[in-house]
């Protein structure tokens, strides 16, 4: 699907979480992004141009089998964003599996 703005990227993660109850899993990632699209050379890392925004913003990705679907929050956005991103995330975690646990017996030797 590509990069699309913050509530569409919340809408499309809601129905990648109720894709997900059938089959298949959610992976999120979330890094620095500095809106530089192509690598720079080196060249220009030696003379100190900066090729991004001096802005800063964060990249969100999720992907369900192989669908893929990221955003990208501005700083003014943050405290909105990360409010609906909790609760979405709230809701939608119910379907974790407690790992089990298995019982040692510690018998110390004598």
């Amino acid at each position: 699907m590509g990069r699309v703005d913050n509530d569409a990227f919340l809408s499309e993660l809601t129905r990648y979480f109720a894709r997900s109850k059938q089959s298949g899993s959610v992976f999120i990632t979330t890094k620095r992004y500095t809106g530089q699209t192509k690598p720079r050379s080196r060249k220009a890392e030696a003379e100190g141009a900066t090729g991004g925004s001096d802005q800063k913003m964060c990249l969100i990705r999720a992907t369900l089998n192989k669908k893929k679907v990221s955003t990208v929050i501005n700083t003014k956005d943050v405290n909105r964003f990360q409010m609906a991103y909790a609760s979405l995330l709230k809701a939608h975690m119910d379907g974790l599996k407690k790992p089990v646990k298995s019982k040692k017996s510690d018998k110390k030797s004598a």
